[in-house]
């Protein structure tokens, strides 16, 4: 598929893609945390070698401290889903190509380490990723919803269409959820916070209280409606 566009140094993009055939790409715990480790590791120019730093048996805490030089893009939210993902990224090469090699790394990366233990070959996902770009300030807000409230839906699959249900079971799954940047957004500190660079993103949330009453504008919006 042929994008419309080219990424442009400086802005936005909501980045997403799926398991091939609609196929779950992460099966566990162990394989969301193995995707979040990359989304840190390979987000760099350099030839750094991720097989080796695995193998040597690096803690988790220490993953996310490894020097990783220049950036090839800044992150700002992310979530796992059974059979798919989604980034939100501002582009950083000022050659704008910082995404596509970001995005082939992280595919590669992830794709074999699956195949490997798996006992699997091919693509594991749907071919080229997806992208749309944050054109405006009030779509590059509404991501920051969107994308940490995809974990509803397994919970609640319809909420969007229908409202939810239960919201205090609602807020508390969002709350308890590890495989996606929401916690470093109501304010606990985790090893993955590196992952972010918040500070190249609009200050929507100057505290955590601002982010969480966003939050809950969207769930208690979906009931209204």
């Amino acid at each position: 598929m042929t994008r419309n566009f080219q990424f442009g140094t400086g802005e936005y993009y909501h980045l997403y893609n799926r398991g091939t055939d609609k196929r779950e790409t992460f099966l566990n715990d162990h394989d969301r945390t193995r995707f979040i480790m990359l989304l840190y590791l390979c987000n760099t120019e350099n030839a750094l070698d991720i097989r080796e730093l695995f193998i040597s048996g690096i803690s988790v805490t220490d993953i996310f401290n490894v020097n990783r030089g220049k950036l090839l893009v800044k992150i700002g939210a992310y979530c796992l889903m059974p059979n798919h993902f989604h980034l939100l990224v501002q582009e950083f090469s000022d050659k704008g190509l910082g995404i596509s090699k970001f995005m082939q790394k992280l595919n590669t990366a992830y794709t074999m380490y699956f195949n490997k233990k798996y006992d699997r070959t091919g693509a594991l996902f749907q071919g080229r990723f997806k992208a749309k770009h944050a054109h405006t300030d009030e779509y590059l807000k509404y991501l920051f919803a969107y994308i940490h409230l995809n974990p509803v839906k397994l919970i609640e699959p319809n909420w969007k269409e229908s409202g939810i249900q239960k919201m205090r079971k609602a807020n508390s799954f969002l709350d308890g959820y590890r495989f996606s940047s929401y916690k470093e957004y109501t304010g606990e500190s985790r090893p993955e916070k590196t992952i972010l660079a918040r500070e190249t993103f609009p200050t929507y949330f100057p505290n955590t209280c601002d982010f969480d009453s966003f939050i809950r504008l969207y769930l208690e919006f979906s009931n209204e409606g």
